[in-house]
């Protein structure tokens, strides 16, 4: 049978996760705005906003990733 505290830890764990997740969609939304731009300026369709969006997707999982880790640390 769990306990109350364990619920608890387990949601906080969760949410820290999910808060991470989000805070790594930010990055991928504000690196997709700026990157777009400059890409534009530097390369043609279909390479720039090809390139701009591989870039915003890999910034945005390497921010989730270290902001989910970043919370669950001060979590635990």
């Amino acid at each position: 049978m769990r306990s109350l505290r364990d619920d608890r830890g387990r949601s906080d764990r969760v949410a820290a996760r999910v808060t991470g997740v989000g805070v790594g969609f930010m990055a991928l939304m504000l690196t997709w705005l700026v990157g777009s731009r400059l890409a534009a300026l530097i390369w043609e369709p279909p390479v720039g906003p090809t390139v701009a969006i591989l870039t915003a997707i890999l910034v945005g999982i390497a921010t989730a990733l270290v902001a989910s880790a970043r919370f669950l640390r001060q979590v635990d």
